[in-house]
């Protein structure tokens, strides 16, 4: 009889390890990393919002009047000067002005559109389960690449991953030491070296102990660099291929890190650092200081990457999963 007992609470025992360990690395298949969208409901209410945004000049620009060539080219203006480009922005008003009706509300058909643009289910960051993920991470100086990646530790350290960063921006000046104090505040581990070093160098290296330690992730941080200077973009690229020598596959998610107050110089960044590195995401920074942002809309159509990530501030949890819905209600506030 006791031996039964025994044997029953091992099972138990057994049993109950599983569960916490599973759920501890959230080893659920299929799961979207950063892609709840109650998450976003607290973080989008305390973006400020202006009380003479777009949205209500839009509804000026339409009050009382009827919808002619005058109001739908300043429309087009309007969109232009909230940075969504002069190519996206024909092509939006092009297509209301054909759907509008007396008696329709523009800026919530705007609003619609906006959406309609930004939403897909390529949105949200695959990273997968059974093996080491591997996000790289780009952009131009000043983007804030490196607080990016600091904050997508964190928030994949609380998703239950076992994260690891790359220190590959060896040319700015104690960029090392500031991606070790992210790595400490997220709980990650840093594989870097002296500055100068070879970036590639440092990748390579990153992903074999990554491998070989079986972390989750591997965010590889990479130095800012001008997207009009063809040597820097070349590195990118052997960065890149480094990665792929190593692991034997591109990266999973590679993210350009956009200024949201970049304006459409954004358009010109994703172009050539898609063409270099193939971006298969934007992570839309500083959108705490700036009513605008609508480059996104014109980084998407034009060029096919979505939106995936969102900076609102400077605490470790102001990165957040991209809502098109919340995105567009705060475009057109006021």
């Amino acid at each position: 009889m006791l031996t039964w007992v025994a044997v029953v609470t091992v099972v138990i025992v057994v049993a109950l390890a599983l569960l916490f360990l599973r759920a501890r690395r959230g080893r659920v298949p299929g799961t979207d990393v950063a892609s709840a969208p109650e998450r976003t409901a607290s973080a989008w209410a305390v973006v400020p919002l202006k009380a003479d945004g777009l949205g209500s000049k839009v509804r000026a620009l339409f009050a009382g009047k009827p919808a002619g060539a005058a109001e739908w080219g300043a429309l087009e203006e309007l969109l232009v000067k909230a940075d969504v480009g002069p190519t996206t922005a024909a092509r939006i008003v092009g297509d209301l002005r054909h759907r509008y009706e007396p008696g329709d509300d523009p800026a919530q058909m705007l609003a619609a559109e906006v959406v309609d643009v930004l939403s897909g289910d390529d949105t949200a960051m695959h990273l997968p389960d059974d093996r080491l993920g591997i996000v790289l991470v780009v952009g131009v100086n000043g983007s804030g690449k490196t607080t990016t990646v600091g904050k997508l530790a964190a928030r994949l350290g609380r998703d239950g991953k076992e994260v690891s960063l790359a220190g590959s921006d060896t040319f700015r000046a104690a960029a090392s030491e500031q991606l070790d104090v992210w790595a400490q505040r997220a709980g990650a581990q840093l594989v870097s070296q002296e500055r100068g070093a070879d970036p590639g160098a440092v990748a390579f290296d990153a992903v074999k102990s990554a491998e070989a330690k079986g972390m989750d992730v591997l965010i590889v941080d990479t130095a800012g660099r001008l997207h009009t200077k063809t040597p820097l973009m070349d590195e990118l690229q052997k960065v890149r291929r480094v990665i792929q020598k190593a692991s034997g596959r591109t990266p999973d998610e590679t993210l350009l890190v956009l200024d949201a107050t970049t304006g459409q110089n954004g358009i010109a960044q994703a172009r050539a650092f898609t063409d270099a590195v193939e971006v298969t995401g934007v992570a839309l920074t500083k959108l705490d200081g700036t009513a605008k942002g609508g480059v996104v809309l014109a980084v998407r159509e034009q060029l096919g990457v979505p939106v995936k990530l969102i900076g609102i501030g400077e605490g470790v949890d102001d990165l957040q999963p991209f809502d098109a819905r919340a995105f567009a209600e705060r475009l057109l506030a006021g």
